[in-house]
Formats: structure tokens, sequence, C-alpha cells
């Protein structure tokens, strides 16, 4: 799975806002990223989340914390 997908599906699981760190650790503790196939796991997940906000899908409410745009 590409790292952005398994933001997607760590967020959409969360009921709460999350911390990068939360996302990258359940995204490898459920199989989500293979670390051997992403070498740089942790600037995988900083980018994914910066692509999405930058295409209104996720949002960021304080420093290193972040969430999924509620549906319009």
């Amino acid at each position: 799975m590409e790292p952005r997908e398994a933001v997607l599906v760590v967020l959409r699981g969360a009921e709460e806002p999350l911390h990068w760190t939360v996302i990258q650790d359940r995204a490898l503790r459920e199989g989500l990223i293979d670390p051997f196939q992403v070498p740089d796991v942790r600037a995988a997940v900083l980018r994914a989340l910066h692509e999405l906000r930058k295409a209104g899908a996720a949002t960021s409410p304080a420093t290193g914390v972040w969430a999924l745009m509620p549906p319009a």
C-alpha cells in the first residue's frame, strides 16, 4: 500500500485528530506500510499528510496533529 493510502486508512479509523507519529506507528503496526519497501517511512508519512492538506482532504488543527476534513 502506498503511504498516502495508508495514512488515509489510519485517519479514517481514528475518532479524533492524531499526531503524525501515532499515524506512522499505526500504519506500521497494522502492516499498511512496509518499511522494507518504503525506506524513509517518516518522510513518506509527512509528505503524504502535506499532500492531503494541499488537496483539501486533511487539516492540521495543531502542530504535528492531523485529521481528515469533514465531508461537505
